[in-house]
């Protein structure tokens, strides 16, 4: 009479390797360990480069306004662009992708004024020329429109290398009156100086 075979214990040094029944060797620790470290660099890199980037650019970005805060605050400007209301009382039609637009508004019982500069194109210029009922042809080269006291207001100089070219645009009352000023150094995008006066 003989005894059936009783099946090894899995701890019994002859019980075959679990992992040899799906054809794989056993993974040894120092591989283990190899694996994980590369695993987790590699979270690293895909979740912290991406954040590090946008944490640069955030303060890139807030420095680059503070800086232009700091440099407007000096003369009185408001880095930005006035609000619409603003734009339409004081006809002040700023073209779009204007760069550097700063502003300053004073208030008093006899007069409002709105001090406005834009770095724009040509066509910029001229659309905002014709906007406000003038054109090119009426500004004059060394012709700074704009009086001594308006420049000391917002610390407007008018020294840089030129041309500079100005006009005055008249409109009958209660409209603004218009003083321009264009710097032309670059020849492809003028920076413009206005000052719109009104008497309520």
């Amino acid at each position: 009479m003989t005894v059936p075979r009783q099946p090894s214990s899995p701890d019994s040094p002859d019980s075959p390797d679990p992992a040899d029944e799906g054809g794989r060797p056993r993974e040894d620790r120092r591989h283990m360990i190899r694996r994980r470290w590369l695993t987790a660099t590699i979270i690293v890199l895909l979740i912290g480069v991406p954040a590090g980037y946008l944490v640069i650019s955030a303060n890139q970005s807030r420095n680059s306004g503070r800086d232009k805060e700091a440099k407007y605050s000096a003369t009185g400007l408001t880095a930005g662009w006035p609000s619409r209301v603003q734009r339409r009382l004081y006809d002040v039609p700023i073209p779009p992708y204007s760069r550097e637009v700063a502003y300053y508004e004073t208030n008093n019982w006899r007069t409002s004024r709105l001090y406005a500069q834009f770095l724009t194109s040509n066509e910029g210029l001229d659309k905002f020329l014709k906007r406000i009922g003038t054109s090119t042809e009426e500004l004059k080269k060394n012709d700074i429109t704009i009086s001594k006291r308006d420049r000391k207001v917002v610390g407007w100089e008018f020294t840089d290398p030129g041309p500079w070219l100005g006009l005055t645009h008249v409109k009958k009352d209660p409209a603004p009156t218009l003083d321009v000023v264009v710097n032309r150094a670059n020849s492809e995008h003028p920076m413009v100086y206005v000052v719109s006066t009104t008497t309520p």
